[in-house]
């Protein structure tokens, strides 16, 4: 067992209240009893929003249940600056201004570069991500770097989730929902005393089934399916009247059948013309069983299975002590990932078996103390996490691999057992250690005017271990070339250390009572790599052990805002700026070499993003109110001079001395090694992104109950984004807006019943598209969610 000291502590800020929590309800989760003001923790302890002087923006528990928000995936809908993408739980990402992992299939050997945090526990896995929601009172989500107090891995944000705490009261909250493909979700909790004012527990458990939103023809079931069920349970001791404990456990599991792929569309690489798709395709006699990837509809022949289970417990003791607090957060995580994919994407025995098991553990120790005082406010701490991975991977070509993979001149193409049955065996460890010690202090230097600097001190310590051992289909370790041209044996040792140091400087002003304006620099960084994917290949198919680590990622920020309320403070205006440039930003890239069906890691050598971001909520009464949201986002590579080529200009053959690359497109022109990338978008960042919406009730008496009817809107826009590491004309998925609806009876008494639409107008749209490995020109995707209602009725008593 390992046991370190974590860090502990606070700090993020908190400007740009996010009026679509605030509008989509009657109420909000945590308020000033006083004032009615939201409270956020986002500095390790409770202040105001409208009073942190940085960007934070909340969601409440009644905005998640009205918005149908069920896990983080949903969250990009109400906050445009949020960006989640996934082709299966494991390759899950969270990004806050288009940055934190980078884009492509998840690699164990670096950080996010959000942080998910759920009640003080920091979430190492991305996984976590696609869980649903259980029993949570607020999230708020934390924009630009956030390292000086929520550690390294938080260069773009973090996202903080706080659950219901267990009551002294008793109390219960019950909630079912049905709807179209097979929905049915429920959740409940409840809490009460267990000895008088001093002990008390929270039990709260949550489930949804959903029915596959592809249909697969090779097998004749719905694929991508919801299959999820959540338990939690916490107890709270008053040991005195100034220390509190809590002890927390958690368990989620998913076992759905998920996740695949369709058919969109090829494009015409420089591989040769009998290496590209339609080709490769017409010697099989085959064809994808719809051209329309909104036909919903693949035929993939290999296994699909995307179990994992994760949970964990915690112990949280909080003790006022002095002028202050001090609060310990100890913990201990797993995460189980059992999965089974069809990486050829589609219908053929290309690669039969695709499959990388993994088992994380984790420790971590919290321990900070949070002062006050009439001049100064300050947080310190230390921080301590541990993890390791252990995966066992397999992959298994078929009988179609060797026409598939292998050049057409050469004759063991036409043999189908030389690839048949070739296996390979990934044995893969990594063990990751991080320490630090922070603090960050507010000083009121006027009763206006206020300064508050931050330091971080970070160590990091991995090693990891990727063995590949690959066999033929008889069982025989001696390959040809063309054996190991798609599956090479592989074995390296990586490893990585460093010490760094992450400072910030925040400005802030009240103008007014109800107006602040601040100004933060920030100096940040997420930890260096090791790359446990497997390495590319040189010339003579060995691995090239100058890629197997990445240098770390230095994060400079700049970052003004300006948060207002006006009009009786019914208005919310918040306004910030922002511009980061990231060096040696980390990006996983596509390795084009035939077989290979994950990325590896680069540095790109400069990223630039700056942007604008506007909040506006209004509540004229208290009959309606309205939210818009919206974000400017400029995300560029500034200088990537040796990145992997886009689709259309790479599989040809290699660019001689002092000849002309061929134009893109061109079958069997000579193909440049990596290009010049510098100056376009990164991938998943759309430039424009905005939600809006709002809700008007009236009073009304409905079955003996007094109450509201009442209706709600809430919509949102993406401009066109960039699906691939490198931006390919291929892979631009087109701006789409989406639209829910809501209508329903809220009663006074404690229960609602509402009928809801998401996706109203049944917009086609696509959540990520992606090339088929070995550069053929096909273009998978996943398609979004097709339009779905149903009813939902909850009660609490």
């Amino acid at each position: 067992m390992h046991r370190y000291l974590l860090m502990a502590g606070a700090g993020l800020a908190a400007l740009l209240a996010p009026p679509g929590a605030e509008a989509a309800a009657e109420a909000v989760a945590a308020t000033d009893p006083a004032s009615g003001d939201i409270v956020v923790t986002a500095r390790r302890r409770e202040e105001k929003i409208q009073k942190v002087p940085l960007a934070v923006s909340v969601v409440n528990d009644t905005a998640l249940e009205a918005t149908g928000s069920f896990n983080v995936g949903k969250l990009q809908q109400l906050q445009p600056t949020v960006q989640f993408f996934s082709s299966n739980p494991r390759n899950s990402a969270a990004n806050i201004r288009g940055l934190g992992a980078p884009f492509g299939l998840t690699n164990d050997g670096i950080e996010q570069g959000v942080g998910l945090y759920v009640d003080q526990v920091f979430y190492a896995r991305s996984a976590a991500t696609t869980f649903d929601f259980l029993d949570v009172q607020q999230i708020e989500i934390l924009r630009g770097p956030q390292g000086t107090l929520y550690g390294k891995n938080t260069t773009a944000g973090a996202i903080n989730i706080t659950s219901r705490p267990p009551s002294f009261s008793p109390e219960g909250r019950i909630e079912v929902s049905y709807g179209n493909l097979g929905f049915v979700q429920a959740k409940a909790a409840v809490s009460g005393p267990l000895i008088d004012d001093r002990l008390a527990i929270r039990i709260a458990a949550a489930g949804t089934h959903r029915r596959g939103t592809l249909y697969n023809v090779a097998t004749g079931n719905r694929i991508n399916a919801q299959d999820n069920l959540g338990l939690k349970a916490q107890v709270l001791l008053r040991a005195t009247d100034t220390l509190n404990l809590t002890l927390a456990g958690d368990y989620n599991r998913q076992n759905p059948e998920c996740c695949g792929q369709v058919y969109v569309r090829t494009g015409a690489t420089q591989r040769p013309l009998n290496r590209q798709y339609a080709a490769l395709a017409a010697a099989f006699n085959y064809a994808p069983p719809s051209l329309n990837p909104f036909d919903r509809v693949t035929d993939l022949d290999g296994d699909l299975k995307a179990k994992q289970a994760l949970g964990g417990v915690s112990l949280r003791a909080e003790w006022e002590l002095g002028a202050g607090t001090l609060t310990s957060v100890s913990a201990w995580r797993f995460w189980n990932w059992d999965p089974s994919n069809d990486r050829d994407f589609i219908g053929l025995p290309i690669t039969t078996v695709s499959a990388n098991p993994s088992k994380q553990r984790q420790w971590t120790q919290e321990i900070r103390y949070a002062g006050f005082g009439d001049a100064v406010d300050y947080v310190v701490g230390l921080f301590g996490f541990h993890q390791t991975v252990h995966t066992s991977g397999v992959q298994v070509q078929g009988p179609a691999a060797s026409r598939w993979l292998i050049n057409p001149a050469r004759p063991a193409a036409f043999d189908p057992t030389v690839l048949d049955g070739l296996r390979s065996d990934n044995d893969i460890d990594f063990s990751n250690t991080s320490l630090a010690a922070f603090g960050q202090l507010t000083w009121k230097l006027t009763d206006r005017l206020r300064v508050q600097p931050g330091l971080r001190v970070n160590y990091d310590k991995k090693s990891g271990s990727y063995i590949a051992t690959v066999v033929t289909g008889s069982g025989g370790t001696t390959l040809n070339s063309d054996q190991r041209g798609v599956l090479a044996p592989q074995s390296y040792q990586p490893k990585f250390s460093d010490w760094n140091l992450s400072y910030d400087f925040t400005l802030s002003y009240d103008f007014a009572a109800d107006v602040l304006g601040y100004a933060t620099y920030a100096r940040s960084f997420k930890s260096g790599g090791i790359n446990l994917s497997g390495l590319p290949l040189d010339a003579a198919n060995n691995p090239i052990l100058a890629v197997q680590t990445v240098k770390p990622e230095s994060v400079n920020h700049f970052e003004v805002g300006l948060k207002t309320q006006f009009l009786d403070r019914r208005a919310t205006l918040n306004i910030a700026g922002f511009w980061t440039d990231v060096k040696n930003f980390q990006a996983t890239v596509t390795n084009g070499q035939l077989g290979v069906i994950r990325g590896y890691l680069a540095n790109a050598a400069k990223v630039r993003v700056r942007g604008i971001e506007a909040d506006f909520a209004l509540r004229p009464s208290e009959r309606l109110s309205l939210y818009a949201n919206g974000a400017f986002t400029d995300a560029r590579y500034a200088k990537f001079v040796d990145a992997p080529c886009p689709p259309e200009l790479a599989g040809g053959t290699a660019v001689a001395a002092g000849q002309t690359p061929a134009p893109a497109g061109t079958p069997g022109g000579p193909s440049l090694p990596f290009c010049d990338i510098s100056g376009q978008i990164l991938p998943g960042v759309s430039k424009w992104a905005l939600s809006y919406g709002g809700e008007y009730n009236v009073p009304a008496h409905v079955l003996g109950q007094d109450g509201h009817v009442y209706a709600g809107f809430d919509g949102s826009y993406r401009s066109t984004f960039s699906s691939n590491p490198s931006r390919s004309r291929y892979t631009d998925i087109k701006g789409y807006a989406l639209s829910n609806l809501r209508f329903g009876f809220r009663a006074a008494g404690g229960w609602d019943v509402y009928g809801w639409v998401r996706n109203a107008f049944n917009v086609n749209y696509f959540d990520f598209l992606s090339v088929q490995s070995g550069n053929t020109g096909l273009v998978i995707g996943q398609p979004g969610d097709q339009r779905t209602y149903g009813l939902t009725v909850k009660a609490a008593f």
